[in-house]
């Protein structure tokens, strides 16, 4: 696994909503702030004079004639948040609070709701919610839309501003007014704000030889929690094949999902790094060693796999190592850099595209999976009150020797994932096919 120690962070991830303001689920890799440049002349060379007048100019109007009295201290931080909300969804001014919180969230362990958002055309868009959090438990989905945060419009706020509005105590109540597809009106969801702890890697057997890995967001311990999963799983049976769960995986931390594609990948590019700055180039390869001997992956995704999370689906959908199954990814190919300030503030700025093995971007555009299907509910259908005829019902039918009793508990089990994940239990048929495919 890989470990880096440096002074500024690169980030691919959303914005988490917390008590302590999780303002980005990020994906950090370790790069030094200098590859940026600390003097404003390296950075511009050429000052434009007559915008800078005009800045002044409106600085100073601000000042004398607005309603309410402002200091200089808040204008200046307002129009730095301006100037960087302007740019792109991910680029944001961190003031010394929110760069302490930022850490927080990506230790696994943050207060809020639980969801990861940016704005989109005026209001706040959920990228995903976070497992077992407020938020996923009270219904919140993958591209709801926020307009009221209690009787407060979202129209018109920053996105640092709607952060501030859904912070509150512990226990605390917040209620969200929410648009969503398929819907005709907002709706409102009311929830109560807690501490949020993220256990980042959940796994199970969901057949004999058939291991589940769900990995919910990438933090800085996820490559290692990852390989501990695998060989927990092998302990209880010998691994025919792994469902590998990112569904509604807003992303993390950049090096942490190089090391989960490199727990499967045994040769071959993980992602690469490409920018405008000196030295911001990067390529990560893999390493030797596949924690499952080459047994088959299905990888499940769905509009809630973001960023880091689609690191790790294209790197082994282009390395041949899975088959990737669910629906279209959210698209998020940047990458961010934390760059600390001297006034203990920091700038999240985006620096870099990523771009899988192959050269693909998947900036605004996505995973495509090899397998499409849908999120549906299904239920068992009403038993026949006719009895199915074969051979065996007919009279005087010769015994079968070798007959084997029918398991029907391993056939009941199957029936319950089916109703209670409909996606999940196709990745396993899935992946039991591939399984006999190359064992022939």
């Amino acid at each position: 696994m890989r470990s880096k120690t440096r002074s500024a962070l690169l980030i691919a991830g959303g914005i988490a909503i917390g008590v302590m303001a999780s303002l980005s689920q990020g994906s950090f890799a370790q790069r030094s702030s200098s590859n940026y440049g600390n003097d404003a002349e390296a950075v511009s060379p050429g000052l434009p004079l007559d915008e800078l007048r005009t800045f002044v100019e409106i600085l100073n109007r601000v000042k004398q004639g607005y309603v309410e009295d402002i200091s200089d201290q808040d204008l200046l931080e307002n129009s730095i948040r301006g100037m960087l909300d302007g740019l792109d969804p991910h680029s944001a001014y961190l003031n010394a609070e929110e760069f302490r919180e930022i850490s927080i969230s990506t230790s696994g362990k943050f207060g809020g709701l639980g969801i990861e958002v940016q704005m989109q055309n005026g209001f706040v868009r959920v990228v995903t919610p976070i497992d077992d959090t407020p938020a996923s438990k009270a219904g919140i989905q993958s591209g709801d839309l926020i307009v009221r945060i209690n009787d407060t419009a979202v129209k018109g706020m920053s996105l640092t501003e709607a952060v501030k509005q859904m912070r509150g105590d512990i226990g605390s109540e917040i209620t969200l007014t929410i648009l969503r597809e398929g819907r005709d009106e907002p709706f409102k969801v009311t929830m109560k704000r807690a501490v949020v702890r993220v256990e980042s890697v959940k796994s199970r057997m969901l057949d004999p030889g058939y291991g589940y890995v769900r990995v919910t967001q990438f933090s800085s311990n996820t490559g290692d929690a990852v390989k501990r999963a695998i060989d927990t799983l092998q302990d209880k049976s010998a691994l025919r094949g792994i469902v590998l769960d990112l569904r509604n995986n807003p992303g993390g931390v950049l090096s942490a999902a190089v090391d989960v594609s490199d727990v499967f990948l045994d040769a071959g590019g993980i992602v690469s790094i490409r920018g405008r700055a000196p030295n911001t180039d990067q390529q990560f390869n893999a390493t030797p060693g596949d924690a499952i001997n080459g047994a088959p992956i299905v990888v499940l995704v769905n509009e809630g796999t973001a960023s880091a999370s689609e690191i790790v689906a294209g790197a082994l959908q282009d390395d041949s190592r899975a088959v990737i199954m669910g629906n279209r990814t959210f698209g998020k190919g940047s990458v961010q850099t934390i760059i600390p300030l001297a006034n203990g503030a920091a700038l999240k700025l985006t620096t870099a595209r990523y771009y899988t093995p192959s050269g693909r971007s998947i900036q605004a555009e996505g995973i495509e999976p090899d397998v499409g299907i849908q999120d549906v509910n299904v239920t068992a259908a009403k038993a026949s009150q006719v009895t199915p005829f074969s051979e065996a019902d007919l009279a005087g039918a010769l015994v079968n020797e070798s007959a084997q009793p029918g398991d029907s508990k391993a056939q009941s089990a199957s029936n319950d994932l089916a109703a209670s994940d409909y996606p999940l239990y196709e990745a396993l048929n899935l992946l039991k096919g591939l399984h006999i495919l190359r064992s022939r």
